[in-house]
């Protein structure tokens, strides 16, 4: 085939933005400065968050959220095994135990009633998460998480526009939103930590820069007397201007951007309903606004006639790529060996996170598609599954 390979994703990036990164590199200030300070006051003002805090990447928010929060050796945090595992490394490795909780089958996210059997006096956290775009139901996440007096971090990854019964994701509690390269706006890497509570705020900001009272673009801003000291020992996770001034437009855009992504959601929708075998994940019924971040189908060998990993191979055969969100964490092999004993009882908690994490793939999608290419997707789909019978 002749035809140019149809990715995964590609950025949202346009003349403007390259403008302004060039014009970051010309300006003498490329690491934490002006235009962080900037693509913070932005998030807030559009998620209406009371404080945001930008970060070399998701992960960087979730380890330093962790440490905040006060999770440590003997905790327990309850969250999806169907989702990226940095979540789960990072539980880890703060001493912490990750204690799985199954998803609904259909939307892939969890919620209150399968979360609270699972708590106990050890559980510390939840981390739930706003899966694909579309948001977790919210409301009898809070009202399990005030009776319990538990705090809830939303990995908000995915969610960066999405709204849950008219408020945006972010406007409470504390949120972790990736700006990785896959995502609807993009600062290369990064990520960005939205609160209402100040004291997290200003920990989060302190050990993103070495524990330091201030960092650096406030030691050049307020000067260097008294010089600045550590507070606490903290780490190296500051996002540079360089890669924040790569989002600030896009930002202000992302209405228009997240709107193209629904259309070719809607045009996938409608193409897919006569192929059986390939289903989409079902759409929350409470009110709410999907921004799309992936479009994710399963596939199911039994109808299709070829499973999801080989779907895949095939689809690259057509020059189209496609991509997993995700296996899930329980299976990765480092965990399987170290839960061996447990992993069966994990299994048989966890149905609909295992028959997803086997038949889940994510189709094209981002803003630069047409409908010509959802077609051409669907024809190969088609042609596929014509082969596999």
């Amino acid at each position: 085939m002749n035809k140019e390979f149809l990715p995964l994703c590609r950025p949202a990036i346009d003349d403007n933005d390259i403008e302004a990164v060039i014009k970051v590199l010309r300006s003498g200030w490329i690491t934490t400065g002006q235009q962080c300070h900037e693509l913070e006051n932005l998030v807030t003002q559009y998620t209406g968050a009371t404080y945001a805090v930008t970060l070399s990447s998701a992960t960087a928010g979730m380890h330093l959220a962790l440490l905040a929060l006060g999770i440590g050796p003997g905790d327990e945090v309850i969250t999806p095994s169907l989702t990226w595992v940095s979540t789960i490394n990072m539980i880890t490795l703060l001493g912490a135990t990750p204690v799985f909780v199954d998803v609904d089958p259909d939307t892939l996210m969890t919620d209150a009633e399968r979360i609270g059997p699972l708590i106990t006096d050890k559980t510390k956290l939840i981390i739930p998460v706003h899966y694909a775009g579309a948001p977790l139901d919210l409301d009898t996440l809070e009202a399990l998480s005030a009776r319990y007096n538990i705090p809830i971090l939303e990995d908000a990854a995915h969610a960066l526009g999405t709204k849950y019964k008219g408020r945006p994701i972010g406007q409470t509690g504390h949120c972790i939103f990736s700006l990785h390269a896959i995502k609807n706006i993009t600062t290369a890497e990064g990520g960005i930590l939205t609160t209402q509570d100040k004291a997290l705020a200003d920990r989060v900001r302190r050990l993103r820069f070495h524990g330091l009272g201030v960092d650096a673009f406030d030691r050049e801003n307020q000067g260097r007397s008294p010089q600045a000291e550590v507070i606490e020992p903290g780490f190296k996770y500051n996002m540079p201007d360089l890669c924040a001034s790569l989002a600030i437009g896009q930002l202000k855009r992302i209405d228009s951007i997240n709107n193209k992504r629904l259309q070719l959601a809607k045009w996938y929708q409608e193409k897919l309903l006569p192929i059986a075998g390939i289903t989409p994940l079902d759409i929350p019924q409470y009110p709410h606004t999907h921004c799309w971040h992936l479009f994710i189908v399963r596939v199911n060998e039994k109808v299709f006639g070829m499973d999801r990993n080989h779907f895949i191979h095939a689809l690259k055969t057509h020059e189209i790529g496609a991509g997993i969100h995700f296996k899930a964490c329980h299976k990765q092999k480092y965990y399987r060996e170290l839960n061996d004993h447990s992993v069966e009882d994990v299994d048989l908690r966890l149905t609909n996170t295992l028959k997803n994490s086997e038949q889940i793939c994510s189709l094209p999608l981002f803003p630069d598609m047409i409908p010509d290419d959802v077609n051409r997707v669907i024809s190969a789909i088609i042609q596929i599954s014509e082969q596999a019978k």
